[in-house]
C-alpha cells in the first residue's frame, strides 16, 4: 500500500421468460438489428448531463440504435452521458500523481489524471447520488497489493480515457483487503462503473481485471486486458455498446453473476469487437446473455454460457472444448433454460470427444441467421427444437431440421448429417 495518503477535495463547479425476469435495459450498436427478436429500433438514450457541465460534442457520442423486442426490454440502457466519449473537462481537477502517494476523491466531479508512478490508489469515496468521472490523461499506475482504481461509494464512476493516450493499471501480487472492502481487481468498484474514451487503457491483474458491485458499462475505447480471474466481472449486469477487446482470462473473460440476487447477472453486447482467449467460460452470466451486434472471437472451454442465450445478431467466431453455446439453469427465478439464435453470423468449430456445438439444457430455438458447425455432435437439447428459419450447416452440410445428435434428451433423434447429427462414421451417444 502507499506509504502517504493525500485527500482530493473538488470545490466548486422472446418474453418466454418475462413472468420470471423483467428487466428494463437498452439495446444500441453501429446499426439496428434486422431480424428475429430485436426488430423494434428507436434512436433515443436517457438523459444525463455530459462531463461537469455543458453540452457533449456530437461528434463524440457513440451512435445508438436502440431496441426493445429481444429478451431484454433494452429502452434505458445507456445515458448520454455513458456514451459520450469526450470529457467535458471546463472546470476539471487535474492530478499529476506521484509514486507511494494515494489520492481520495470526496467530492463529486471530473478529475483529470497523469503520471508514471508504482504505489498509488485512486479511492472515490462521495455520497451515493454524486458523479465522479476520472479522466486518464497517460495515466500509468504499478501496485503490488491493492487496486490502481478503487471506488468506495459512489452513484456512478466514469474511467475515461483520452484519445491517443496509453493507460496502464496493474497489480502484480495478492490482494490485500484495506478495511473490509474486499478490493480484488485492478479498477474495482461497489457501485456503477462505466468504461468509455478514445484512447487505450491496458489492465493486468493477478485477479480480477475490471470489477463493478453494480453494473459495468462500457461504450467505447480500446481495452487489453490480463487476469488470472475474470477479465471484466459485475454483480449485476455487463453492458457493451462499444469498443476493441483484447482479453486473456485465467477464468471468464466477461462473468455477470451476483449471489444475493438470482434474477440480476446479465450481459448485454451489441457492438464491438472482442478477441477473448479463456480457460473457462468466454462469456457467462447467470440470467440473460444477449448478443444484438458487434465481432466476437472467442477461444475458451465454453464460449457463451447463461440460463437464456439469445444471439440477435453480430459476428461470432467460436472455438471451445466443452460447449460452444450452453444454456443451463444458473437461475431458480428463469425457468427453462434456453438457445435462441435469431440473427448474426455464428462460426462455432468444436474440439474432438465429448463436446456439443449447441447444449441447450431446455429449449433450442433458431428463427434466423446463419450457423456454420464443424464439430461431431450439433445439438443437445433436453427439451424441444425448433428451425424455422436461417441457415444451419453441419460439417459442410446444410440441415433442414434440428435433431439431438446424443441417445438422450429431447426428441431422442440420432440422425445423421442432415439431421444434425454426428458426421457418417462419427461416434455417436456422447454425454453432454
Amino acid at each position: 500500500m502507499s506509504a502517504l495518503d493525500h485527500t482530493i477535495v473538488r470545490l466548486g463547479g422472446a418474453g418466454l421468460l418475462a413472468a420470471a425476469l423483467t428487466i428494463a435495459l437498452t439495446a444500441c450498436g453501429t446499426s439496428p438489428a434486422t431480424s428475429g427478436a430485436a426488430q423494434e429500433t428507436t434512436e433515443a438514450a436517457s438523459a444525463e448531463p455530459s462531463g461537469s457541465g455543458g453540452e457533449a460534442d456530437a461528434a463524440s457520442v457513440t451512435a445508438a440504435n436502440v431496441t426493445s423486442g429481444g429478451a431484454i426490454d433494452a429502452t434505458d440502457l445507456f445515458t448520454e452521458r455513458d456514451l459520450t466519449q469526450v470529457a467535458d473537462t471546463t472546470d476539471a481537477t487535474h492530478l499529476t500523481l506521484t509514486s507511494g502517494e494515494d489520492v481520495r476523491i470526496t467530492e463529486e466531479g471530473v478529475y483529470v489524471i497523469g503520471g508514471d508512478v508504482t504505489d498509488v490508489t485512486v479511492t472515490v469515496n462521495v455520497a451515493d447520488t454524486e458523479k465522479v468521472q476520472l479522466v486518464l490523461d497517460g495515466a500509468s499506475i504499478s501496485n503490488e497489493d491493492a487496486p490502481a482504481i478503487c471506488v468506495i461509494s459512489a452513484d456512478k464512476v466514469f474511467v475515461t480515457t483520452v484519445e491517443g493516450t496509453t493507460n496502464v493499471l496493474e497489480v502484480t501480487g495478492a490482494f490485500v483487503d484495506d478495511g473490509g472492502t474486499g478490493a480484488d481487481a485492478a479498477i474495482f468498484s461497489k457501485d456503477d462503473l462505466v468504461l468509455n474514451g478514445q484512447g487505450t487503457l491496458v489492465v493486468t491483474s493477478t485477479d480480477n481485471g475490471v470489477s463493478s458491485h453494480d453494473d459495468l458499462t462500457i461504450t467505447g475505447g480500446t481495452y487489453v486486458v490480463s487476469a488470472t480471474s475474470d477479465a471484466l466481472e459485475a454483480h449485476d449486469s455487463i453492458r457493451i455498446a462499444d469498443g476493441s477487446f483484447d482479453i486473456t482470462a485465467g477464468k471468464d473473460g466477461l462473468h455477470a453473476e451476483n449471489d444475493d440476487d438470482d434474477t440480476l447477472g446479465y450481459v448485454y453486447v451489441c457492438g464491438g469487437t472482442f478477441d477473448i482467449a479463456a480457460s473457462d467460460d468466454g462469456i457467462r452470466a447467470t440470467t440473460i446473455l444477449q448478443i444484438d451486434g458487434g465481432s466476437l472471437s472467442i477461444e475458451a472451454q465454453e464460449a457463451l454460457e447463461a440460463t437464456y442465450v439469445q444471439v440477435n445478431g453480430g459476428d461470432i467466431d467460436i472455438s471451445a472444448s466443452d460447449d460452444g453455446i450452453n444454456a443451463t439453469s444458473k437461475s431458480a427465478s428463469m425457468g427453462t433454460p434456453i438457445i435462441e439464435i435469431t440473427g448474426g453470423d455464428v462460426t462455432i468449430t468444436m474440439a474432438a470427444g465429448d463436446t456439443d456445438a449447441l447444449d441447450a439444457n431446455g429449449d433450442l430455438i433458431v428463427s434466423g441467421g446463419t450457423i456454420d458447425i464443424s464439430a461431431q455432435f450439433a445439438f443437445d437439447f433436453d427439451g424441444s427444437s425448433s428451425f424455422t428459419g436461417g441457415t444451419i450447416r453441419v460439417n459442410g452440410e446444410e440441415v433442414t431440421s434440428i435433431a439431438n445428435s446424443m441417445m438422450m434428451g429431447g426428441d431422442r433423434g440420432m440422425g445423421g448429417p442432415m439431421g444434425g447429427g454426428a458426421p457418417e462414421g462419427g461416434p455417436m451417444g456422447a454425454q453432454g
